[in-house]
């Protein structure tokens, strides 16, 4: 299918909103050790304080604005990239307005460019996986694109300006997936992770989307 160069206003509106638009596009990041581009087939939307009807209980913006969290409360389209208790590098896109800290949690994706160079970074941390299990994930998905806490937090996928040797470029469908699954997000603590958030979207049938897993005290 048909792919283009994201523009930043359409990342300008609510999380839940724009999440799903990611679904079907392509990350694409180029670094000293190769080239690799990820079909995005899993994402979570979390809202920054004071987005939508709902506060977000489960979002890292939730307290305001924080050295960890800066790159949220920016301008859209740079990539969050933030450490997982202590290993791993996850990747959100920055959507929104300035300075009201929304982002979206690429979960899970499939390689579709760039395998080789995916499977030899994962492989540099002792781990070996089949080609659905690449970028399934966000953990696995932020070791396969290369992009690292904090040397790459706040790269702009727009412009694909160079940060720390890489770049990073975001690309959406020309028409929007119209098959979209959404459910409770995954390993949310208490009321974030249940149905009452329902901000995970997904590609049904994908089989590179993680598996659903509850969070602490999540009902």
């Amino acid at each position: 299918m048909p792919h283009r160069p994201a523009r930043r206003e359409e990342l300008s509106g609510l999380p839940v909103d724009v999440a799903p638009r990611l679904l079907g596009g392509l990350l694409e990041t180029s670094l000293p050790d190769g080239d690799v581009a990820v079909r995005i087939t899993e994402v979570e939307a979390y809202h920054g304080r004071g987005s939508g009807e709902v506060a977000d209980p489960g979002s890292h913006a939730r307290m305001g604005p924080t050295a960890r969290n800066a790159t949220m409360w920016g301008e859209a389209g740079h990539l969050y990239v933030y450490l997982s208790h202590g290993i791993h590098s996850c990747v959100n896109v920055v959507c929104g307005p300035v300075g009201r800290g929304d982002g979206i949690l690429l979960r899970a994706g499939e390689i579709v460019r760039g395998a080789d160079v995916a499977r030899r970074r994962r492989e540099a941390k002792g781990v070996a996986r089949t080609d659905r299990d690449l970028a399934r994930g966000p953990g696995r998905l932020g070791d396969a694109v290369g992009l690292r806490h904090a040397l790459h937090d706040g790269i702009d996928a727009i412009t694909g300006e160079p940060l720390a040797g890489a770049v990073a470029r975001l690309h959406l469908l020309d028409e929007p997936l119209m098959d979209v699954a959404t459910g409770p997000r995954v390993g949310v603590a208490g009321i974030a992770g249940t149905s009452a958030y329902p901000w995970r979207f997904w590609i049904p049938g994908d089989p590179t989307v993680s598996p659903f897993r509850p969070g602490r005290g999540a009902l």
